[in-house]
């Protein structure tokens, strides 16, 4: 007697068998969709800050494009290992120009706050006073940040036309969790380089926002247990945030000291780098744990996470995971 044939469900992937709580993740095809939509909203976003100059502050508006292009190339990271690589690096490096050519107009918005802050003798502070008074000149007008922002924006739609073009019509959970251990990897290379290297530490913060932006959208189609797993990763890049910001300020202080006694400029600079080693030694300590797991160990962690996610509660305590 014949036996009937299992039928090969090229959906079951990692996620485990159909029949659980109904994701876009589950989908290939709406998982595709919904990374579009994630990457064009972002884009959106980007655009309505270009509008909003006029209307509010221009830092403001920066902020929030740098934010949406940030997301976007979370996004594509997501996306990556189903694209052609000659396709993925033109839109990668559209986003990192669009978002590099706001980083002077972000620099002179955080700044003053920044030095503000800062615990320095009068004498730093009237350096630190001149350092900003010379940076003032140098501000761009609302208009050109304005133009700035229009491009950036137009440079971001144009890559959402070109990724729904190159992209095959299904995306599975394998090419999302590949993003991710690529971000994680990259995040956790860069917080080890970071003990010897400001620059490098700035980049882990950088990287660990774009892994927070994944984890952000894997969550929404997933759940609480992957929500966690995202506010671990939240919490390391705010303790990184006041670090960041002094390493940014400490080139700002070289750039806009001309005119300056060298002497002066040196002694804020060491004011800055002594507050600065303590906030980057506390920083690399708060992000321990997070980063303590090898990458496809941290994939497959967050795999367990969204599959339990989407198992009914009812699977969960017949198969003896309730909690």
């Amino acid at each position: 007697m014949a036996t009937d044939a299992i039928p090969d469900y090229s959906e079951q992937d990692k996620l485990g068998p159909l029949g659980n709580r109904a994701s876009a993740l589950h989908d290939p095809g709406e998982l595709r969709a919904k990374l579009l939509g994630e990457f064009k909203s972002a884009v959106h976003t980007a655009r309505e800050a270009a509008a909003s100059v006029f209307e509010g502050s221009s830092a403001t508006a920066v902020h929030e494009s740098r934010k949406a292009l940030r997301r976007a190339r979370s996004i594509l990271t997501l996306m990556s290992s189903a694209l052609p690589k000659s396709e993925r690096r033109a839109v990668k490096v559209a986003l990192q120009e669009s978002r590099r050519s706001l980083s002077t107009v972000r620099d002179h918005a955080v700044a003053p706050e920044t030095l503000g802050a800062l615990e320095m003798s009068d004498e730093d502070r009237d350096t630190a006073k001149r350092v900003l008074d010379n940076a003032a000149e140098a501000i761009p007008a609302s208009a050109d940040t304005k133009q700035l922002l229009g491009e950036a924006a137009a440079r971001a739609a144009a890559q959402a036309e070109a990724l729904e073009a190159a992209l095959p019509p299904q995306i599975t959970w394998d090419d999302v969790a590949d993003g991710v251990c690529e971000l994680y990897g990259d995040a956790r290379r860069a917080r080890r380089a970071s003990k010897v290297s400001k620059s490098w530490f700035h980049a882990w913060r950088r990287r660990s926002k774009e892994l927070a932006h994944a984890l952000d959208f894997i969550a929404r189609q997933a759940g609480p247990r992957a929500a966690a797993i995202k506010s671990e990763i939240d919490a390391v890049t705010d303790e990184l945030g006041p670090a960041v910001d002094l390493v940014m300020v400490r080139d700002f202080v070289a750039t806009h000291g001309l005119g300056l006694a060298p002497e002066s400029i040196e002694h804020l600079r060491e004011t800055i780098d002594s507050q600065l080693s303590e906030l980057m030694a506390s920083g690399r300590k708060a992000g321990r744990d997070a980063f303590e797991l090898k990458a496809k160990k941290f994939e497959k962690r967050l795999t367990k996470a969204v599959k339990r996610d989407l198992t009914p509660a009812d699977d969960d305590r017949t198969n003896g995971h309730a909690e």
